[in-house]
């Protein structure tokens, strides 16, 4: 199936997880893409790995707004159109809101939702013009709060009603706009987590489906959104988390 054959993909933080998921599966169809990430070497990886796709890469921060158009620009350059914008990249943080540096806050900011905000302006003249689509990478923390994750969880939060604000103003010009919303998933992200067998079986007990994501799961979710399939749903905040949003979070009954 080659869905995207005509295509033109850009996908932030690509270098490893849901990011790289995406830019797999975008290349199995016959995307063109681009692809950022901070990290340089595990970009390169990822895009010799795609050899048989037309891949361009670039190494930024997406919470810098000139690298941001700097990467439309690459694509618009290398390409001549873009067609599909997966805003991926993001870093996480974890403690109570009053402790360590404030900065804290500001680096998940600037990067979870910033970054979006950014990229999404950056990208939206050339999606306009190819009647494009936008899928936000958010979260189940964003739409209900979690432990000891404000800071994540504001930045989250403010993606997926981005998401929604974007998609009412960019209608009727053709641009889509969604977002996904993993819970857990098995990525560099988490891989921390494996070293709390507890904490993996916490969550897994908390998902019907009894287990986390892998990428793969999450990506076929974004491939969906940005297909002809999806052409009437916009604005949707969908949540790709095997069940786990479906519970009022009661314990089993027996």
């Amino acid at each position: 199936m080659a869905r995207f054959s005509d295509k033109v993909v850009i996908v932030t933080g690509a270098a490893s997880g849901i990011g790289e998921g995406a830019a797999r599966r975008f290349a199995s169809e016959g995307a063109k893409l681009v692809l950022c990430d901070k990290e340089e070497t595990e970009l390169k990886r990822v895009a010799a790995s795609l050899s048989a796709a037309d891949v361009a890469i670039q190494v930024g921060d997406v919470s810098d707004g000139k690298a941001c158009q700097s990467l439309v620009d690459l694509a618009l350059d290398r390409f001549g159109r873009l067609d599909i914008l997966v805003n991926n990249a993001g870093v996480d943080h974890l403690g109570k809101l009053d402790e360590g540096d404030f900065s804290a806050f500001t680096k998940v900011i600037e990067s979870d939702l910033y970054g979006v905000v950014q990229m999404s302006r950056a990208a939206i003249a050339a999606l306009r013009q190819s009647k494009g689509s936008i899928v936000n990478v958010s979260s189940v923390s964003g739409l209900g709060g979690d432990w000891n994750h404000s800071f994540y969880c504001a930045a989250k939060g403010a993606v997926t009603n981005f998401t929604r604000a974007l998609a009412m103003d960019e209608a009727k010009a053709g641009v889509r706009v969604n977002a996904v919303n993993p819970s857990l998933t098995y990525t560099k992200l988490t891989e921390g987590m494996s070293e709390q067998p507890e904490l993996i079986a916490a969550f897994e007990a908390r998902i019907p489906m009894g287990r986390g994501a892998e990428p793969d799961d999450i990506a076929g979710a974004i491939a969906f959104l940005v297909s002809d399939d999806a052409r009437f749903i916009t604005g949707v905040n969908l949540p790709v988390d095997g069940g786990l949003t479906a519970s009022n979070g009661q314990p089993p009954l027996t």
